[in-house]
């Protein structure tokens, strides 16, 4: 493929991007896709599981995780997270769950504007001119096409 096939899949790719600024939440949920790509569950597995992306083990259980250690007990259950939502509200919750619950302690996965003192990422340093979101769009996709399996 020429450098230009390959400029020209890539802006293909990342022009159906909904970027942060951009998402349109309605009653807290998010009907479009942010990439226009469908989520891989297995993705959003490891993304939800993983201490240095999503981190999500860090407030939540889930019994299909239960190989994972230290689950926290703040948020709720991940088990039925399928049923209990749609998939347009688990996008919303993940992207921005203060949209669909004003008080809730979830940080905003897809978020680069509006903080209050914004660190880095997991790094626990200031934020720099290069904030961007927590999770990027497809990572968004994919937790939630993994919370959507999540059925009781």
């Amino acid at each position: 493929m020429s450098f230009c096939a390959v400029v020209a899949t890539s802006f293909a790719l990342n022009a159906a991007e909904v970027l942060p600024t951009d998402v349109k939440y309605e009653d807290g949920a998010v009907a479009q896709s942010l990439t226009g790509v469908a989520g891989d569950p297995a993705e959003g597995r490891k993304i939800v599981s993983n201490k240095s992306l999503g981190n999500c083990v860090a407030c939540h259980t889930a019994t299909d995780l239960a190989e994972i250690p230290f689950h926290g007990e703040i948020g709720p259950m991940l088990d039925g997270a399928g049923d209990r939502w749609s998939e347009a509200e688990l996008r919303g919750i993940v992207a921005n769950a203060k949209m669909m619950f004003d008080g809730s302690m979830m940080p905003s996965f897809y978020k680069t504007e509006g903080f209050t003192r914004p660190g880095k990422a997991y790094t626990g340093k200031a934020a720099d001119d290069t904030f961007a979101p927590l999770l990027t769009a497809q990572q968004i996709e994919d937790v939630v096409a993994y919370l959507v399996t999540l059925k009781d």
